[in-house]
């Protein structure tokens, strides 16, 4: 009874996270809505395993944040061009409309909002999150070689489930939209891509910023910076449903690029101040979802009631359980929050 009892509480973490992972990303931000909630298998299949996954490779690895955004991103590239090909298809919510964005048979404004909210409220935030609600268990595995392996296979499954219900049945039968086949090259250069982000994240394992005991950063200010970091990537997605088609694609591209280089390079200067511990980490992932939760409620509009009514219940539940978990941590450090 006791092996059982350390089984179980070893795996706590592991699915902890494989449930977070979907639930901060698709349903607190309203992408998974109430009415149709059974799709949160499947992404707890592919979302949550995937996190997982990423987080189990980076530990063994030795490897830092840098290394799982790395992995984040070969994540999306998976969703974006195999596993439900929403970058490469012609988006069925815009129906016969033209889309701003897409050149090359590839919806780039869409792609490239994907690849920073996949990579960062998919991968990085539940993790992060997960490891403050297991402190710990932060610098260890958490699975063992014969568990991870079954969460690849589970993982590999949902994927299939995920391309069969999105390609083949949702978008010839819930949105009326022909079947799309994209071009094999286009797949590709997508497992290329995932190819080339992996051995980058391995080769970027040791890339820890080093302490600089000159510099400090207070939770506060960490906090209250993402927000707008956040709220600004938004506008990448405002335009791809509300189109500016006087505005040159390059534009929001170079834009974006730069406004993920300048968030990358702040939480990375951030991360090396001194005395930079959970308090600081809390505020980070406290921030992030709220902006997800906040601006999932831009397009609610055309929702049914009850969609309305469950997000706002889902966040509210939400933003108490993440201020009891600040509380913790701050009682758990001994020490109030500084004010800047």
């Amino acid at each position: 009874m006791n092996g059982q009892q350390s089984s179980t509480r070893s795996l706590k973490p592991a699915l902890t996270l494989m449930l977070l992972a979907p639930i901060v990303a698709e349903v607190l931000s309203g992408a998974t809505r109430l009415s149709y909630i059974f799709v949160l298998i499947p992404e707890i299949l592919v979302w949550g395993g995937g996190a997982l996954i990423i987080r189990e490779l980076v530990r063994r690895w030795g490897g830092g944040w840098v290394s799982m955004f790395l992995l984040g991103l070969a994540l999306s590239v998976a969703e974006e061009t195999i596993i439900q090909q929403t970058s490469l298809a012609p988006l069925p919510w815009l129906a016969n409309h033209l889309m701003y964005g897409r050149v090359w048979g590839v919806n780039w404004v869409y792609f490239l909002f994907m690849l920073g909210y996949e990579s960062v409220w998919v991968v990085l935030a539940p993790v992060q999150l997960t490891e403050l609600i297991f402190p710990r268990r932060r610098d260890e595995p958490w699975l063992r070689r014969g568990q991870l392996i079954a969460v690849c296979v589970l993982f590999l499954l949902g994927s299939y489930i995920a391309w069969f219900a999105w390609t083949q049945r949702a978008r010839p039968i819930t949105f009326h939209v022909a079947k799309y086949n994209p071009p094999a090259l286009d797949v590709i250069l997508g497992v290329l891509a995932i190819a080339a982000l992996t051995g980058l994240a391995y080769a970027f394992r040791a890339a820890t910023p080093r302490q600089d005991p000159s510099r400090k950063t207070s939770p506060w200010l960490a906090g209250l910076a993402a927000l707008p970091l956040g709220f600004a990537w938004y506008a990448l997605i405002t335009l791809v449903f509300v189109p500016r088609m006087f505005l040159p694609m390059w534009i929001p591209m170079a834009g974006g690029i730069a406004w993920a280089a300048l968030a990358f390079f702040l939480v990375r200067r951030w991360g090396s101040s001194a005395g930079w511990g959970d308090r600081h980490r809390w505020a980070l992932v406290f921030s992030v979802i709220l902006v997800c939760m906040a601006a999932g409620f831009s397009g609610s509009s055309a929702w049914p009631r009850m969609d309305i009514i469950a997000k706002f219940i889902f966040n509210l539940i939400a933003i108490v359980l993440l201020l009891l978990l600040g509380r913790k941590i701050i009682d758990r450090e001994g020490k109030n929050f500084n004010l800047p």
